[in-house]
């Protein structure tokens, strides 16, 4: 509806989204109906004080009248509201922006959202011009469970797992739900050509997903269902020290369960090790 152009608009545009009564059945109104631009609306509160400035009124009135309205007492106190309104028609402010202004509850603060807009242009810039690194911090920060092993298979395995849960409706678990998130991102990513590499004993890190190469990233050990900060921390840090001469040897070192060992065999995470550290030896 607002086809923004401008940083500004941008910046108006998370105005209207966080505020209350300014974009839906106000501000809405006015571009659906062609009675203004969306670059003359109201967005933010400190545009309705720079605006009644611009319109001749005095600063002092000018900023009474915005703090009067961005708390959303235009509709509540009748009385104060007329006088102001009377101020602002004999100023020859037109009537579409004195409703405007009486309709509104609560009004977003302009550094705010400015503030808002530069961390998603900044999280945009990433996202088209280093589309790995973006990834790497999304998945590291953002979901709460991973389908890992689904993952690592790629775009195919991802889209067809998603569909999966996608139609279970409303039956699906809090766990599915956060599944389903993080798959929905990964399908992403693949879809854009990169890959997921599988969790590798010497390079993945314990709690974030890191850059392997142009094309794809290494998902930490803490991905790993059923594995846990503690135990991904104590593998990195084991491994730091020396090297795993077995199986045997991360699981006594790093604390790693039986379960959890033969999860990562499936994985093909122990591929080439040997299982003791005897044999290892001889």
């Amino acid at each position: 509806d607002t086809k923004p152009k401008t940083f500004g608009e941008l910046v108006k545009i998370s105005g209207l989204s966080h505020g209350t009564d300014v974009w839906a059945g106000n501000a809405s109104e006015l571009i659906k109906n062609k009675i203004v631009p969306f670059k003359d609306v109201i967005g933010c509160r400190d545009d309705i004080m720079v605006n009644l400035m611009n319109w001749g009124i005095e600063p002092k009135i000018a900023f009474k009248i915005m703090e009067f309205v961005r708390k959303g007492r235009a509709s509540k106190e009748p009385d104060q509201w007329n006088e102001y309104a009377k101020i602002l028609r004999d100023a020859n402010i037109p009537e579409w922006y004195i409703e405007s202004c009486h309709k509104i509850k609560y009004m977003f603060p302009k550094a705010h959202a400015c503030a808002y807009v530069m961390s998603a242009l900044r999280i945009a810039w990433f996202k088209v011009h280093e589309p790995l690194w973006y990834y790497t911090a999304y998945f590291s920060t953002r979901p709460d469970d991973y389908d890992i092993e689904t993952m690592i298979k790629g775009y195919d395995a991802i889209r067809a797992k998603y569909i999966e849960l996608k139609g279970k409706g409303f039956d699906l678990t809090n766990k599915e739900v956060a599944i389903q998130d993080c798959l929905h991102m990964a399908l992403e990513m693949t879809a854009r050509g990169f890959t997921f590499a599988p969790i590798d004993l010497n390079k993945s890190e314990a709690m974030y997903f890191s850059v392997k190469d142009d094309h794809s990233i290494y998902p930490p050990f803490r991905t790993i269902e059923g594995l846990g900060d503690t135990v991904a921390k104590n593998i990195v840090e084991e491994r730091e020290k020396r090297p795993f001469l077995s199986i045997e040897d991360l699981q006594k070192r790093a604390k790693v369960s039986a379960t959890l060992i033969e999860k990562m065999r499936m994985m093909g995470i122990l591929d080439g090790m040997d299982e003791s550290s005897q044999l290892s030896l001889f």
